[in-house]
C-alpha cells in the first residue's frame, strides 16, 4: 500500500526499496531505508509529507549526507532524498536562489562566477543549502544567517509558507526548522558584489586552513560536536588523551580531536559508541557536556 501510493505520486524509477542509506552518508555507514524517494519538484515533496503524516508513516529528509550518522538497522518508513533531484540555482542580481538539494560549494563557487561576495565561507562546507539553513551552518567567521533573506518550507499538511530572517529565529547552529517540523525547500541568499580575484583569494584562503587542520581525506561528517561555550570541543578532547582513540573502526582524528572519522569500514554503532565515550570523558574530566553537531537517526544500542 505505502509502495503503490509512493509510486502514484513519484512514478515508479523515483521510489527504492531497501536501499543502503551508507550510500547516502559522508560516514559511509547506515542501513537500509525502507522506502527511499527522490522527488522532483516541490509539490511531490509536499504530497509525500502529508501521505506520510496521514499515515502515521515514519519519515525523514535526507539532504547530502554530510553530517548526519545512520543506524546500523537502517529506518523504517520513508527517507525523502532532496540532492541533485531538486539543486536547481538562479542569480537575479546581487541575490541566488537554489533549492534545497543544491550543494554550498557549488553555490558558493556561482556567487564567486557572478562576483558576489559573502559566501566565501560555505566553499569548502560539503552540505546541501537545505541543511545550511536548517543548523546555520558556519565557519571561519561568516555563517548563513548573514546571507539569508527568504526561505521556502513545507509542513507535515503539505503546505508551503515563507519566512523571513527573523520568522527564522537563526542561532549557533540552530534554526526554527529544528524546532517546528517544516522541510527547506528553497533559500534565497541576498549578497555583495565584488570583486572575483579578492573572493577567489579569501575562498582559497579558508580551503587551505581546512586542509591543513581537517582531516579531509577521511570518512567523517565534519565537526562531531557543537562548540561548547567558553569552550572548544577539539581541546577538551585533546586534553583526556583521547587524540587518536580507536573503538572499532571508528577513530578521533588525530589531525584535529573534534572529528570522529570512519578509519577502519567502522560500523555506525563504532561511531556512536566512540561519541559517547568522548562525552563520558569530557564531562568527567572538564564537567562540561559535549552536544552532538552530527544529527544521529535510528536505533543505537
Amino acid at each position: 500500500m505505502i509502495k503503490a501510493e509512493l509510486e502514484s505520486i513519484l512514478g515508479t524509477d523515483s521510489v527504492l526499496c531497501r536501499r543502503p542509506l551508507s550510500q547516502y552518508t559522508s560516514f559511509k555507514v547506515g542501513g537500509p531505508a525502507e522506502y527511499l524517494v527522490l522527488p522532483g519538484d516541490y509539490s511531490q515533496v509536499a504530497q509525500i509529507i502529508a501521505f506520510c503524516a496521514e499515515n502515521s508513516i515514519q519519515w525523514h529528509v535526507l539532504g547530502r549526507g554530510t553530517n548526519l550518522l545512520v543506524s546500523d538497522n537502517g529506518l523504517p518508513g520513508v527517507v525523502i532524498v532532496l540532492g541533485d533531484n531538486l539543486a536547481a540555482v538562479r542569480v537575479a542580481g546581487a541575490r541566488i536562489v537554489a533549492q534545497a538539494g543544491a550543494s554550498l560549494p557549488r553555490v558558493s563557487a556561482i556567487a564567486l562566477v557572478n562576483s558576489l561576495a559573502g559566501l566565501e565561507f560555505a566553499n569548502g562546507i560539503p552540505g546541501s543549502v537545505g541543511g545550511a539553513v536548517v543548523m546555520n551552518a558556519g565557519a571561519y567567521g561568516g555563517e548563513m544567517k548573514d546571507v539569508l533573506l527568504r526561505v521556502l518550507a513545507v509542513n507535515s499538511r503539505g503546505e508551503l509558507s515563507t519566512f523571513g530572517p527573523k520568522e527564522m529565529e537563526l542561532g549557533y547552529r540552530s534554526s526554527v526548522f529544528q524546532r517546528n517540523g517544516h522541510v527547506v525547500l528553497e533559500a534565497e541568499l541576498e549578497l555583495v558584489p565584488g570583486d572575483a580575484g579578492t573572493i577567489q583569494e579569501k575562498m582559497n584562503e579558508f580551503n587551505r586552513r581546512r586542509r591543513e587542520k581537517q582531516p579531509l581525506d577521511k570518512a567523517s561528517a565534519g565537526s562531531t560536536f557543537k562548540r561548547p561555550t567558553g569552550h572548544f570541543a577539539g581541546r577538551l578532547i585533546e586534553s583526556c588523551n583521547l587524540r587518536g582513540m580507536v573503538l572499532g573502526g571508528a577513530a578521533v582524528s588525530e589531525k584535529h580531536c573534534g572529528f570522529i572519522i570512519n578509519a577502519n569500514q567502522a560500523a555506525a554503532q563504532d561511531i556512536y559508541d566512540l561519541i559517547r565515550k568522548v562525552q563520558e570523558e569530557v564531562r568527567k574530566k572538564h564537567n562540561v557536556l559535549l552536544v552532538p553537531e552530527v544529527k544521529i537517526w535510528g536505533e543505537f544500542q
